[in-house]
């Protein structure tokens, strides 16, 4: 009943452990997302990333190469090839991939039209 008592050692320990748990916690706050004006984004860019929160969010994670379903997106035209598929980094490609899907991922040109597209490139470039 009065364990604290007998075993100090047991207390003091359930006391650290809560404490790193509540420290831990609270450095573990999810950073916020910028908004566009904060990235630096024209309009195209801004209606790109609209887009892509859309439909692609779910399966790529755009400031970060760490994927979710598919792979990270960020630094994805700083590089010559792209990195999962060795296909070249360039609008040409990325918009194909985009309008007839690549793998596991669906093709998007029966939901989004050409001007879509662009404007999603236009904020691909910006990862």
């Amino acid at each position: 009943m009065l364990t604290h008592l007998r075993f100090p050692w047991l207390a003091a320990g359930l006391w650290s452990g809560l404490l790193f748990a509540l420290l831990f916690l609270v450095g573990c706050e999810a950073e916020r997302r910028k908004s566009d004006a904060e990235l630096g984004l024209n309009g195209q860019q801004a209606m790109g990333r609209k887009l892509f929160d859309t439909y692609c969010d779910r399966c790529h994670n755009p400031y970060s190469t760490r994927g979710r379903q598919g792979p990270g997106l960020e630094g994805m035209f700083k590089k010559q090839y792209l990195p999962v598929s060795g296909i070249p980094a360039n609008d040409a490609r990325v918009g194909e991939i985009i309008r007839i899907g690549r793998g596991k991922m669906e093709g998007f040109s029966n939901v989004l039209n050409e001007r879509q597209i662009e404007d999603m490139l236009a904020y691909l470039h910006t990862l």
